[in-house]
């Protein structure tokens, strides 16, 4: 009897019907082999690379980063949790220098401190393990609009699952009004999450007076600090703060670790989201990978030693590019609060444009139009959208990160670049001409046809 794949080649043969199948896996593959040497000669091609302006969404790895984690790449290869010998122990002793390492930089202890693959994961499991381990008698949750998207997915989850979850609303300069926040807390409210420095505006939140008010009301509060770590000074203890999230490509670290602080006293319990070997105080089981736990560890001490002076920089460059641009271009919005803000965050939406086209415009400076997990959409910034900006300007916006590595020039190429973009798409909008005759946009009732 003939197999069913020889019946049907049979009788593709007989009746001649084989040969558009064929034509079309072969047109297929020309296409993907097509697009393939495109991209091949793209990258091949002997240009300068676009300057680097986008310090949100990763920052380079410091090169004494890699100093410090190339050793156990190659030479300490070691299982950090074997400890029946020289392997494992060297591994372990370099692990729990980097875990005090991360501990210091925000005053914490290091047996607080656990490993994770990044702010993504550090996040999941404060939202879902706190909210998960006091189910039974607290189902409520509040978080802010303008979070990353990690904890609203999060939140989400949790709603799904019969928690009740509160979204609070900022106001218009991107800050959470604190007694909004204090008469949204009820009985059975297990945690407040907050992020310390969000990731498209720059806006700092006031981080110590909601952990003051949480404390007040015996809540657990946690803090994404993926943007603020490294860059502003940070403190737990002083803060009030039971967890944070840590990042370290955010802080000139490698990517695919991060960390979890979790407070030891008053203690919070978390449920686990993965299981195994019971490794990080059984919160996260897996092994930690000793190179990139001592990168961290590395990001978060240079990080300690030169914040006063990164911090400085970045302002003083931020202050050159808002002020270049803003004199030579009017129409020019700042998204956020204009003092209670890290400088590195710049977010402006310029009128009449239309930020895809700005950046594609700006194709030789590399910048975003938004949250570098969500810059897929095309749909207008949820977080521009939060703090009340009409939908033209949210989709006119662009963010600007500058950085430790950023320098003068680069900066000053940027902002004359777009000065001269702005210009030259304003004129071919038929809006800014119309705003330059003294007409008012809102005025006009628009139809479909």
């Amino acid at each position: 009897m003939l197999s069913p794949s020889r019946t049907v080649s049979s009788r593709l043969l007989r009746t001649g019907s084989w040969l558009p199948l064929w034509l079309g896996s072969v047109r297929n593959a020309a296409s993907s082999l097509q697009k393939e040497l495109i991209k091949k000669r793209e990258l091949e091609k002997d240009e300068l690379r676009p300057l680097y302006m986008d310090f949100q969404a990763t920052t380079p790895m410091d090169p004494r980063v890699l100093d410090a984690m190339l050793p156990y790449q190659v030479n300490y290869y070691g299982n950090p949790h074997s400890r029946t010998h020289a392997y494992g122990w060297e591994s372990e002793s370099a692990m729990e220098t980097a875990r005090k390492q991360v501990a210091d930089l925000i005053g914490a202890d290091p047996r607080e401190i656990i490993f994770t693959s990044g702010a993504t994961e550090s996040n999941n499991m404060a939202i879902k393990g706190v909210a998960r381990f006091y189910q039974a008698k607290k189902r409520h949750v509040i978080t802010t609009q303008t979070e990353h998207k990690c904890v609203l997915d999060s939140c989400r989850i949790l709603e799904s699952e019969g928690f009740s979850v509160t979204y609070l609303p900022v106001r218009t300069d991107g800050l959470l009004d604190l007694e909004l926040l204090e008469a949204s807390i009820r009985p059975d409210t297990s945690l407040v999450s907050v992020m310390t420095v969000n990731n498209e505006i720059g806006v700092k939140q006031p981080i110590k007076e909601i952990g003051k008010i949480c404390r007040s009301k015996g809540v657990f509060f946690h803090t994404d600090a993926a943007q603020a770590i490294g860059k502003i000074p940070l403190n737990v203890s002083d803060w009030k703060i039971d967890l944070m999230s840590i990042s370290g490509h955010k802080i000139y670290g490698p990517k695919g670790v991060g960390a979890l602080y979790v407070r030891r006293r008053p203690r919070v319990r978390l449920e686990p989201l993965q299981n195994g070997g019971g490794q990080e105080r059984g919160l996260r089981s897996g092994t930690v990978p000793t190179p990139l736990a001592v990168g961290l560890g590395a990001a978060c001490s240079i990080a300690q030693q030169e914040m006063e002076y990164d911090h400085h920089r970045v302002s003083m460059l931020a202050n050159r590019l808002v002020q270049k641009i803003m004199s030579e271009i009017p129409d020019v919005i700042m998204n956020g609060h204009p003092e209670q803000r890290y400088p590195g965050c710049v977010n402006l939406s310029f009128a009449y444009v239309e930020g895809e086209s700005l950046l594609m415009a700006l194709k030789d400076v590399a910048l975003s139009s938004g949250s570098a997990c969500t810059s897929a959409s095309l749909e207008p910034s949820y977080v521009l959208r939060a703090i009340g900006a009409d939908e033209d300007l949210a989709h006119s916006s662009i963010r600007f990160g500058i950085g430790r590595f950023t320098t003068e020039d680069e900066v000053d190429y940027t902002a004359e670049k777009c000065i001269q973009q702005v210009r030259r798409l304003r004129e071919m909008s038929p809006l800014w001409e119309m705003v330059q005759e003294g007409i008012d946009l809102k005025s006009i009732k628009w139809t479909q046809h």
